[in-house]
């Protein structure tokens, strides 16, 4: 059952840079396809197509595949030919100035009023205080003072003139107005009125009562009169007014004659002015501490235009990424100054959220920074599930603040919201949040990896071509465009697919464009490329360096030559950011006798993680499946990772320790020149493990620091040989038979290579052959067996043996 090592074109699938007919990129046109992503894309199609509430997308996918930018470039061509969104401004509720109001219109027309009504302030400010200066109004205001003048004076005079024909007189004293006996119109004096006869006297007191009540009720009658005089005075004020506002706002209305709403406010406006003529009127060159104290209410905002949201020069439907979606950027704020140590506000201070820079269009939100703000997650599925924006303050939405503010009108909200994030957060999110699957119904799962064909290839290279364009890169000859190519198929771990993590191969191509310039060549070429891989992976091994560097000082003990039972070299990956490197690991079995127990000793001390247990107990099914059917297993066996102190996790060793535990039992040493690699299943089939390549590689690095003899190779599954891109040197190394990979589809192919003994087919009555693998694990298996049942005849002469083993 030994197996013969892979061929070195098994080892790595190079892209033929003669399939290519450019010379160099600058000759192929740009990509305007995506690649490998049809499923994503007509996902965004349908998302983007559908109108109906709930529809939103959610972009899933790891970072650096380029979600953002292939959306958004699909975005943008179909935006361009939708209808541009209108203009959302705030104008003054001059009934409840703490209520504003929307205005909608149609795009561009918002900023025209909002000029237009400052010009219009600012006109009848200079204006308005002339025309209360000029002699026609002085003259119809001195004529309405000189009638109530008149009035009072007629009244007065005709009192006088009665109070004269009974010996009274009308007297004017700082006090008021007082009566007193008289005659010949000359006040009596005090004496001379106490010698008149009593008669008179009485006479004269009763004509003073009843004039005293005649005046009484003229002064009660004056306030009236000063009332009527003074909504003379207004009502003359406002037909002045009118005469300057009227025209002007006819104006307006006449250009404005379109909309409704606009011609409403206008009305509003008009009577506002008209019946505040005083604040236009009123121009202090030099205000004092108290007319600033009251700047807010003399500052005419109430007729200011807060355009919220205007298209400007923009054609077609916005498309708007916040990048720091706190609560308050996401659907607005109000703003407040400070005035002498309080806080005011108007609606001139609502600031817009990125939900009304999109209204009408598409907002672009990465979902971890919308989720790691508080309170935007909840105040973004509010306004999805109301189809309005409000705007409202967090003290305001969870009753933390009793103190009056403003309370907007709600802006009806009609955007599609694209959430870009990692699957995790989709499936999190659709599991603990019930409201996540009505309003993103529309999920486009971009793919990882593409399939290699020679389409793809080309296809690829005018993606090269077109990112070399884009960051103005130098042009990349057919063997550059090759080499990223098979850095691409290594990227994604596999010979027949290629990575779609853009960023990386963006920055492959950053990079060679570096080092062409630095050996000043004009084209990029297989060289560049190569040595950019190689500095990449340079800036990040040094970790794995320093354990190589104790590895072959013998600190970590590995073995690469020589022959030891129960033990094996097995791969473990490491993965340190985005880089990936692995290394040997020495891995030891013991047996003896026992109750069928097989000991986990990394699972004992609670360093083994749940996968890795499940290989374990694999193997335990596997071993009593095989070699137990009709007897007990009698062996108690341990596993250990030798120098390993840290979590262990994965089955990708399973069959690497069974092959050690079978080495033990049947006393068959291990060739510590050979590694392995798979995971084994209860038939004790081989299963193909990730990170191929990096294990093959880690322990060819070692072998051949120590120097390569022909006996060094690596043992992979075969469902693993498709995935094979090794490293030139590796596979230069096998072409010279200095190293070898071997792939191996089952369990005795694997302990046969790697101890030189046959593993032994069964025969029809379950025997194996005589000296075989399994052969001697059987007859190991049965002697233990015998023991165990001669102690089970002997109680005492057990507990003895288990007392002496503890």
């Amino acid at each position: 059952m030994t197996i013969n090592p892979l061929e070195p074109h098994q080892l790595h699938h190079p892209c033929d840079p003669r399939q290519f007919g450019f010379q160099t990129t600058a000759e192929l046109d740009d990509l305007t396809e995506i690649i490998g992503q049809m499923r994503a894309m007509d996902a965004v199609h349908f998302g983007a197509d559908i109108r109906h509430d709930g529809y939103n997308l959610f972009v899933l996918g790891p970072a650096g595949l380029g979600k953002r930018t292939i959306v958004r470039q699909f975005l943008e061509k179909r935006a361009g030919g939708e209808q541009e969104h209108d203009d959302w401004c705030y104008i003054n509720n001059f009934a409840e100035p703490h209520k504003p109001q929307t205005l909608r219109l149609p795009t561009g027309r918002g900023g025209e009023l909002r000029i237009q009504m400052q010009q219009l302030v600012d006109y009848l400010r200079a204006t308005v205080p002339g025309l209360f200066e000029n002699d026609e109004y002085r003259a119809k205001a001195e004529a309405i003072q000189e009638e109530f003048s008149k009035k009072q004076e007629k009244v007065f005079k005709e009192l006088g003139s009665d109070a004269e024909k009974q010996d009274v007189v009308l007297l004017r004293t700082p006090g008021g107005f007082a009566f007193a006996p008289a005659r010949n119109q000359e006040v009596l004096p005090p004496d001379e009125y106490q010698k008149l006869p009593e008669e008179e006297r009485r006479k004269i007191e009763a004509a003073i009562a009843e004039l005293q009540e005649r005046l009484e009720k003229i002064l009660r009658g004056m306030p009236q009169w000063r009332k009527e005089l003074v909504e003379r005075l207004k009502q003359l004020n406002r037909e002045t007014m009118m005469t300057a506002v009227e025209h002007q706002i006819n104006e307006l209305r006449a250009h404005y004659a379109d909309l409704p709403a606009v011609l409403n406010y206008l009305d509003t406006v008009q009577h506002d002015m008209v019946e505040h003529v005083d604040d236009f009127r009123k121009q202090e060159e030099n205000p004092g501490f108290a007319e600033m104290a009251m700047a807010n209410q003399q500052s005419f905002h109430q007729y200011q235009v807060n355009v919220l949201v205007t298209n400007g020069k923009n054609t077609g439907a916005p498309i708007v990424s916040e990048d720091n979606p706190t609560y308050s950027n996401l659907v607005g704020r109000v703003e407040y100054l400070s005035q002498f140590g309080a806080l005011v506000t108007d609606f001139t201070q609502i600031k817009p959220g990125a939900l009304h820079r999109a209204n009408g269009g598409y907002l672009l939100l990465d979902i971890r920074k919308v989720l790691s703000q508080p309170f935007a997650w909840e105040g973004l599925k509010r306004a999805l599930k109301s189809r309005d924006i409000r705007i409202e303050s967090l003290g305001q939405v969870y009753s933390l603040i009793s103190t009056v503010s403003l309370e907007p009108e709600p802006i009806p909200l009609d955007a599609k919201i694209v959430l870009f994030g990692d699957r995790l957060f989709y499936y999190l999110l659709q599991e603990y949040d019930p409201e996540f699957s009505e309003l993103f119904k529309v999920a486009a799962d971009f793919e990882e990896q593409i399939e290699r064909t020679p389409d793809t290839h080309q296809l690829y290279a005018r993606l090269i071509a077109t990112l070399t364009r884009k960051e103005k890169l130098l042009p990349f000859n057919p063997n550059a465009v090759s080499r990223v190519i098979e850095h691409s198929a290594r990227l994604a771990g596999d010979s027949e697919r290629l990575s779609a993590h853009m960023r990386s191969v963006a920055d492959l191509l950053r990079e060679a464009d570096y080092w062409a310039r630095h050996a000043s060549r004009e084209v990029v070429d297989a060289t560049d490329v190569q040595r950019s891989i190689d500095t990449q992976i340079q800036r990040q091994d040094r970790l794995r360096d320093r354990l190589h560097e104790e590895i072959l000082r013998g600190t970590l003990m590995i073995d690469t030559a020589g022959a030891t039972p129960g033990q094996i070299n097995g791969l473990s990956v490491m993965q340190l950011g985005g880089f990936a490197f692995a290394q040997p690991t020495r891995i030891t079995a013991n047996v003896r006798l026992g109750e069928g127990e097989l000991i986990n000793i990394e699972r004992e001390v609670k360093l083994s993680g749940a996968i890795h247990s499940k290989g374990v107990l694999i193997m335990s099914s596997f071993l009593a499946a095989r070699y137990a059917r009709n007897q007990p297993l009698a062996l108690s066996a341990s596993l250990v990772f030798e120098q390993s102190y840290g979590p262990i996790d994965g089955d990708s060793a399973s069959m690497a320790e069974l092959c050690a535990l079978l080495s033990k039992l049947a006393d068959a040493p291990i060739k510590q020149s050979l590694a392995i690699t798979g995971s084994v299943n209860q038939f004790g089939q081989a299963q193909a493990i990730g990170a191929v390549n990096d294990k093959i590689e880690g322990f060819f690095d070692i072998c051949n620091a120590r120097g390569l003899d022909g006996e060094h190779g690596v043992l992979i599954p075969a469902a693993n040989v498709k995935h094979l891109m090794l490293r030139q040197d590796v596979v230069t190394a096998v072409e010279s038979g200095k190293f070898k990979v071997y792939a191996y589809e089952d369990l005795d192919q694997a302990i046969a290579t790697l101890t030189g003994v046959p593993a032994g087919e069964a025969d029809t009555g379950g025997g194996y052959p005589e000296g075989s693998i399994n052969g001697r694990v059987a007859a190991r298996l049965g002697e233990l067996t015998k023991i165990r049942e001669s102690f089970a005849r002997q109680p005492g002469k057990e507990a003895a043996a288990k007392k002496e083993q503890e």
